[in-house]
């Protein structure tokens, strides 16, 4: 008899091999959602007024900008964890801030002109 063994299908470490996979893609998808959802916040609550939505765009801008955060959901390890470099993605929200925050003047400053 040869030294390769027969795979049954009960086998445990399939079984937890498959179990590892569907935990990581979990892990993934949940990292995805807590990132979009920083994003969505970002992005459509720049030009807040409101008070609540303040709120929801400095929460975001300050999870994305924070560096010191060890916790597992926290910027830093959720780019880490998919592969982003957190410094490029920082670099670019507060790029796309800076325009947005400086169409919001341009727009405001020639509506103040237009009497």
């Amino acid at each position: 008899m040869n030294n390769l063994s027969i795979v049954e299908p009960t086998d445990g470490a399939i079984l937890e091999r498959l179990h590892k996979k569907s935990t990581r893609d979990g892990e993934e998808r949940l990292m995805l959602a807590v990132l979009e959802s920083a994003t969505e916040d970002f992005q459509k609550y720049v030009l807040a007024s409101n008070r609540r939505g303040v709120e929801l765009f400095q929460a975001a801008e300050q999870w994305i900008l924070d560096t010191d955060d060890p916790s597992f959901f926290s910027f830093e390890n959720i780019c880490e964890y998919l592969q982003l470099d957190a410094n490029y993605m920082r670099s670019g929200f507060m790029h796309w801030k800076a325009a947005k925050l400086s169409g919001r003047l341009k727009t405001c400053a020639s509506g103040a002109n237009r009497r």
